[in-house]
């Protein structure tokens, strides 16, 4: 396998980490070892993943491979989507700024809040009982 064709980039979200390889092909996707259709089975996660190159309009010229862990459906779907917009900068770096609109590049710092104690959970309080 031939090393300078191979672009690889870290995608995060929420818990999800996504180590994303991309190299020219014909679009297959391979999640942990997997087919995308095996792994996503929810479409919504399919198209959030497949974003950047739709956008880049790079759907079928890339194999992807991905190693995910963490997370649910939707946060592993983010991180691919991250990683696979590093990985496609780093292949043209042409691509950053039709990505930086769209809101690709940036990770996306949202994350669960913690539950405080004394509470029922992060903003929730229990109900205050006058008598």
């Amino acid at each position: 396998m031939n090393k300078e064709n191979i672009y690889y980039a870290t995608g995060r979200r929420k818990t999800a980490i996504a180590r994303t390889w991309i190299k020219p092909g014909n679009g297959e996707i391979i999640i942990n070892d997997r087919p995308v259709d095996d792994y996503f089975k929810v479409g919504s996660a399919k198209k959030l993943m497949t974003q950047p190159l739709d956008l880049t309009s790079t759907l079928d010229s890339f194999d992807i491979k991905v190693r995910v862990i963490g997370g649910g459906i939707t946060g592993q779907a983010g991180a691919i989507r991250h990683g696979i917009t590093r990985a496609l900068m780093q292949f043209n770096p042409e691509f950053r700024q039709v990505l930086k609109k769209a809101g690709f590049v940036k990770r996306d710092p949202r994350a669960k809040e913690r539950k405080k104690y004394g509470q029922k959970g992060a903003r929730a309080r229990y109900q205050f009982s006058k008598r």
